[in-house]
């Protein structure tokens, strides 16, 4: 690393911990020529993804947008803020840990709405409701029967043994 004071490479670290948030290494290091102590940061390198619109625009992928449209959808539903942010993360790293540079917001679309099906189904109706773009009641109607008929398979299925 080099020092911003003499602009020698050699420096050795003094204190080494992670940031607040987590997301970065903060290094002080003491620069072996002048002595003087000064601070850097390392941080993941991400890859950035692009987000592959229905009209086929590619803009940057920005988890906020997929929080803002969770939020909409737990309006005045029991889902904690802390629920909605933990969903949102696991969303996210599922898009990273597909190691895709491209990604469409059907399949963004689809993973929130599995997330939600589990979390809120009130929610997940209302997101589907938007994200789908039901035309007509019939098509409405079609979500909830499968949304019913998934529930009633899960009643059906015996209770696992502990």
């Amino acid at each position: 690393m080099k020092c911003r004071y003499c602009s020698c490479l050699e420096s050795r670290v003094v204190d080494s911990r992670p940031t607040e948030d987590g997301t970065a290494i903060r290094r002080r290091r003491e620069c072996a020529n002048c002595g003087r102590r000064f601070t850097t940061y390392e941080k993941i390198e991400e890859i950035p993804i692009l987000v592959v619109k229905r009209d086929g625009s590619r803009e940057p992928f920005n988890s906020e947008k997929i929080l803002a449209g969770v939020r909409k959808a737990c309006e005045k539903r029991p889902v904690s803020s802390l629920a909605q942010d933990q969903l949102v993360d696991d969303v996210t790293r599922e898009i990273f840990n597909s190691l895709e540079q491209e990604v469409t917001t059907i399949k963004i679309g689809e993973m929130v709405m599995q997330h939600l099906r589990d979390l809120d189904e009130v929610a997940y109706v209302r997101f589907a409701s938007v994200y789908r773009q039901f035309k007509d009641i019939n098509t409405f109607m079609q979500e909830l029967k499968a949304l019913l008929g998934e529930n009633e398979a899960k009643a059906d299925r015996p209770a696992p043994k502990d």
